[in-house]
């Protein structure tokens, strides 16, 4: 068995925050190394609130050019790199739907495999854990909150949708959210 050897900065992959560092100093290579690394994800958030792959992938480059605007407004501190992009692509699919309604409707059907990065042993065992983990932070959440959560940021229903699903007003829907994922922000640090 051969040594750990510890790694060169230049062999080490630059992080999605120090990616979105550089792309709030217009480092164009930075930008184009978030997008490979993270486009695969975010097309499928896109995709599975449009449900429309030319549309999502229209709507993908409109959010990516957001990212490009608005990676000077990223804060670590409030949310993971990810957290952030998906969000941001997640707001910029939500709101094409509302401008366009209809628009989901041309007939494009969606494809049922999406194209993924494939991760080696050690992100694949980091995920198992965050995935665990986040499970038995959902877990701890009152009733009912976990299935609002999975809803809200997995499937992509508005605060209306989930107000009229909940039997609840938005803004207690919201306060919902609120406290859930300030919960689990607490839970799984």
């Amino acid at each position: 068995m051969e040594p750990d050897l510890p790694m060169r900065e230049s062999d080490r992959s630059p992080s999605l925050t120090e990616l979105l560092e550089r792309c709030a100093g217009n480092d164009r290579r930075a930008f184009a190394e978030l997008y490979a690394a993270t486009s695969a994800k975010l097309y499928g958030t896109v995709l599975r609130i449009l449900k429309n792959e030319r549309w999502s992938e229209e709507v993908l480059q409109e959010a990516y050019i957001k990212v490009w605007q608005k990676a000077d407004s990223f804060d670590a501190g409030k949310a993971s790199p990810i957290t952030w992009l998906v969000t941001l692509a997640r707001n910029t699919a939500i709101d094409q739907l509302r401008r366009e309604p209809t628009a989901a409707n041309d007939g494009d059907e969606v494809i049922d495999l999406l194209p993924g990065h494939f991760p080696d042993g050690e992100q694949k065992l980091a995920q198992s854990r965050e995935q665990e983990q986040l499970l038995h932070c959902l877990k701890q959440l009152e009733d009912g909150r976990a299935d609002l959560v999975r809803l809200a940021y997995l499937d992509g229903l508005s605060r209306i949708e989930l107000a009229e699903r909940f039997e609840q007003p938005v803004n207690t829907i919201k306060t919902w959210l609120h406290r859930a994922l300030k919960q689990l922000k607490g839970c799984m640090s």
